[in-house]
């Protein structure tokens, strides 16, 4: 999936925080918060009740529990007195729930390469202790998940799931794509068989040992409608890096928030805190057994993007101030001086030179 030859850019790290294990992207409450509101209930009461602030429901960035998601479902299943909710709810979805990796799986050649990507890079940029299998039988295919991490009571979950992996199924299968047949380990009553199987458009087995979507294995073959070699490329490289930048240390970590904020105007220790699912106080902790802190690591980040940017002359003085978030010019031209012994434009001068 890496690109092999070199190229005329490059990324320093990942564009935001990613999960570690015991961790997920909050994408999976995206349209929570209206679905409550159209119901007479306030969301936000919801999140709270199993620990999460209520910018979870807005910000799909942040992480959480795996164990939070789950119950929130099941929550809202007794809530709105929904036994197929997760279903229902996912029918409002798309599978962008599942982050940049469905773009990478809309853009590959073939179905089989996409269901590559969802495998490879769904536990890097979604849900590290999910995994994704790809089982080929002679006739029929079959992508098995699970969860490496034992959370209850869970019905809500899978079937949010069932119904978001077969949307992602058909966007790669294009539209003549129809699963053959649903497998969930869920207890669903007989009296919702009929919606759950007319909902996910196949027959569906429950009370079953593990998850999965069966569809003919032909169909693996089948090119991408929406195949696009330069951004399956791309971003397969990216997601790669990503994958790869896994193991780094905090400060690497950190470092990699840092970049990705700046710009922003929201680089600040709380909320890289929470990117990581730690408290300000254990980011303190760690970074201070590293001998660093927090602060010191914004100057260096600052200096050496403010470095990076006066050297390619495409950026104003403005924008650059802009970009490592100065609020002023002037602000910038101090911090640079005190970095270097120069002014910017001195520097930019001497780089042209």
């Amino acid at each position: 999936m890496a690109m092999n030859s070199p190229s005329f850019f490059s990324l320093d790290g990942p564009l935001d925080i990613g999960p570690s294990d015991g961790q997920v992207r909050a994408a999976n409450f995206a349209g929570l918060a209206d679905w409550a509101r159209l119901r007479g209930r306030d969301a936000r009461g919801i999140v709270e009740r199993r620990g999460m602030e209520a910018r979870v429901l807005a910000d799909p960035e942040s992480l959480v529990a795996p164990q939070q998601v789950a119950d929130v479902l099941e929550d809202c299943s007794t809530l709105f007195d929904d036994a197929l909710f997760g279903l229902h709810f996912a029918t409002l979805q798309d599978p962008e729930v599942f982050g940049c990796v469905t773009a990478l799986c809309r853009a590959a050649p073939t179905m089989r390469a996409g269901i590559r990507c969802l495998i490879d890079y769904l536990p890097v940029v979604h849900a590290p202790d999910c995994e994704v299998v790809l089982i080929e039988g002679r006739e029929t295919a079959e992508l098995t998940w699970l969860c490496n991490t034992d959370l209850g009571f869970n019905d809500q979950a899978n079937y949010q799931a069932a119904m978001l992996n077969i949307k992602l199924l058909k966007a790669m299968g294009g539209p003549e794509f129809r699963p053959s047949f649903v497998s969930l380990s869920a207890d669903t009553r007989a009296a919702d068989m009929p919606e759950l199987e007319q909902l996910l458009g196949c027959r569906v087995r429950t009370h079953g040992t593990h998850n999965s979507v069966g569809f003919p294995v032909q169909t693996l073959e089948q090119r991408v409608p929406s195949a696009n070699r330069l951004l399956y490329r791309l971003l397969g490289g990216y997601l790669e890096q990503v994958r790869g930048a896994q193991s780094r240390s905090l400060v690497d970590r950190v470092e990699s928030y840092i970049r990705g904020a700046l710009a922003t105007g929201t680089c600040s220790i709380e909320r890289c805190a929470d990117k990581m699912g730690m408290s300000v106080r254990t980011v303190q902790a760690r970074l201070a057994e590293e001998r660093v802190r927090f602060s010191e690591l914004v100057e260096a980040q600052r200096e050496r993007l403010a470095r990076s940017y006066l050297a390619q002359n495409a950026l104003s003085l403005d924008e650059i101030a802009d970009r490592l978030g100065y609020g002023e010019q002037t602000s910038f031209g101090r911090a640079f001086k005190r970095w270097t012994g120069q002014t910017p434009q001195q520097y930019r001068a001497a780089t042209r030179g």
